[in-house]
């Protein structure tokens, strides 16, 4: 009885790292439903202003594949989409980024896994909107392309030996720099968010035994 009770609870306890071995995958799908907080910021000729602060909502597939145990590196795809009111401005802003990472997985005896993760890539930002100054409306679209970096953290719940429920917090960064008319224009987007997703482990195959 003492026997089976002990490979009961290794059995249970050992969820968290039963799939996080060299050769193993990691398929990924986090989200965040108006926790992610987006900050813009443009300077022109040396002056800076600030842009909107809005809430938004943002999807971020991704997959990796483990090259030692405990650390798998792949590609993290991220969809951001937000509208929002700034000084007769209503503009939406779509981002698609994709970034090449690398996270680390704390597994242990436990089914909670804490996990940390950096990437860096390309985005690209979608600015249209609608202005409207002294009663005359006018649109305009414009996309920008530059340089994206991230870094992510928080714990996997492995409710199951593959299934795990993320909630995790990042942090992305975008920058732009840009020439108008003999005028610089560098544009920075920082984006800070609270997400939750799962991630679904595959194991390796096992090599044939011997007959």
């Amino acid at each position: 009885m003492k026997k089976l009770l002990l490979a009961g609870a290794i059995a249970l306890f050992g969820w968290s790292n039963a799939q996080m071995t060299k050769g193993d995958w990691v398929i990924s799908g986090n989200t965040g439903f108006g926790f992610n907080n987006v900050t813009t910021t443009v300077k022109v000729g040396g002056q800076s202003a600030d842009g909107p602060k809005v809430s938004t909502i943002s999807l971020t597939p991704s997959v990796g594949y483990f090259v030692i145990d405990k650390l798998a590196v792949g590609i993290d795809l991220g969809l951001t989409s937000a509208t929002t009111k700034y000084q007769g401005v209503k503009a939406t802003t779509t981002s698609f980024s994709v970034m090449p990472t690398a996270t680390y997985y704390f597994a242990n005896e436990s089914k909670f896994v804490p996990f940390l993760g950096a990437g860096i890539g390309y985005a690209s930002v979608k600015n249209k909107g609608n202005v409207t100054l002294g009663g005359v409306s006018s649109s305009d679209e414009s996309t920008t392309d530059g340089l994206a970096w991230k870094v992510k953290g928080g714990v996997t719940y492995m409710a199951t030996q593959s299934l795990g429920i993320n909630l995790g917090v990042s942090y992305d960064q975008f920058s732009n720099k840009q020439t108008y008319y003999g005028m610089d224009v560098k544009t920075n987007v920082k984006t800070f968010g609270v997400n939750v997703g799962f991630s679904y482990f595959i194991k390796a195959k096992a090599q044939k035994s011997d007959k």
